[in-house]
């Protein structure tokens, strides 16, 4: 129990740097006020345009990816059975910590970034490539960068049951356990961000969801 609570607090000082508001202060604004108010990746780039969005996600996932390393180095000689558990631990904390960083009076992102650190921190190529299918395919179809999202936390969720379930990998490897601990917290995690997403989600079934170019503004 040990180990998944200091990973939990590794990830949550981990995610108190807040790439986007740090980036945004550099450029002599504080990006919260600006777009949709919102201190992640999405609104950075439509704000500061495309260099500033992929500095911005890179940021964010880098911080999931220092905390997984962190727990890593500290637990997996100790509990190498559930390395893959400490690992969305500490995804968890730093999501906690993206979503509501306590010195911006907890008005954060929303952790789709910080997600994508722990779809690379698993090493599991088959789930890194399906969700950069499931988030790119959709993203470039509709241009809607919220229901990438959605979709990308659905697959995940249902990627590490699936793997774990048929005994693939080091999600498989695990003690039933400890497995479904692992399911429960990223399920956990895809209710946060829905949530997090709930205006976009109104604004999807309305029609009415801004779209996000890369490279040109949405006609």
């Amino acid at each position: 129990m040990a180990a998944r609570i200091i990973s939990l607090i590794i990830g949550y000082f981990c995610g108190l740097v807040q790439t986007g508001y740090l980036y945004g202060k550099a450029k002599g604004i504080d990006i919260r006020q600006h777009g949709s108010g919102n201190a992640g990746t999405t609104n950075t780039l439509r704000t500061l345009g495309p260099k500033a969005g992929l500095i911005v996600l890179l940021g964010d996932m880098l911080k999931t990816l220092v905390a997984i390393f962190i727990s890593w180095l500290l637990f997996h000689k100790s509990n190498p059975d559930i390395v893959p558990l400490l690992k969305v631990y500490a995804t968890a904390g730093a999501v906690l910590g993206h979503d509501f960083p306590f010195y911006l009076k907890f008005k954060g992102g929303k952790g789709i970034a910080v997600t994508a650190g722990l779809i690379v921190g698993l090493l599991n190529p088959v789930i890194l490539a399906l969700e950069a299918i499931i988030f790119f395919g959709i993203f470039f179809t509709t241009h809607y960068v919220s229901l990438g999202s959605l979709m990308l936390y659905l697959g995940l969720v249902i990627e590490v049951i699936v793997f774990g379930q048929l005994g693939i990998g080091d999600i498989g490897a695990m003690a039933p356990g400890p497995r479904i601990e692992m399911y429960l917290i990223l399920f956990a995690l895809m209710v946060l961000a829905y949530w997090q997403h709930r205006a976009n989600i109104g604004r999807l079934l309305t029609h009415s969801e801004r779209k996000t170019y890369i490279k040109q503004p949405a006609p």
